[in-house]
């Protein structure tokens, strides 16, 4: 397995994000696009030490940019991750 900190980059605060922290008890996680989904589970787990019932994860294409001239470029690709926890367990991540 990889190390935890190289599955996980880092925690999407927004205020979808947030509303699904405060009644689904669900955190949402940029990770990396070649992780799987019981990787990443192991990953919270380590890094948190939280107990993760359900990992949903959504993979995104990077946007078409444009560049210098008549160039055009491209985002790079990532993935989203949604990681249900226990119930009565938070993460504390402001």
């Amino acid at each position: 397995m990889k190390d935890a900190y190289q599955i996980i980059s880092t925690v999407l605060l927004t205020e979808k994000a947030t509303l699904l922290s405060e009644k689904l008890n669900q955190y949402v996680f940029r990770v990396s696009p070649k992780a799987n989904k019981i990787e990443i589970k192991q990953a919270i787990e380590q890094i948190f030490k939280k107990k993760v019932v359900d990992v949903n994860t959504a993979n995104y294409a990077g946007k078409k940019k444009r560049e210098r001239r008549a160039d055009f470029g491209k985002r790079a690709d990532w993935k989203k991750a949604i990681v249900t926890l226990k119930a009565g367990e938070k993460l504390d991540l402001v």
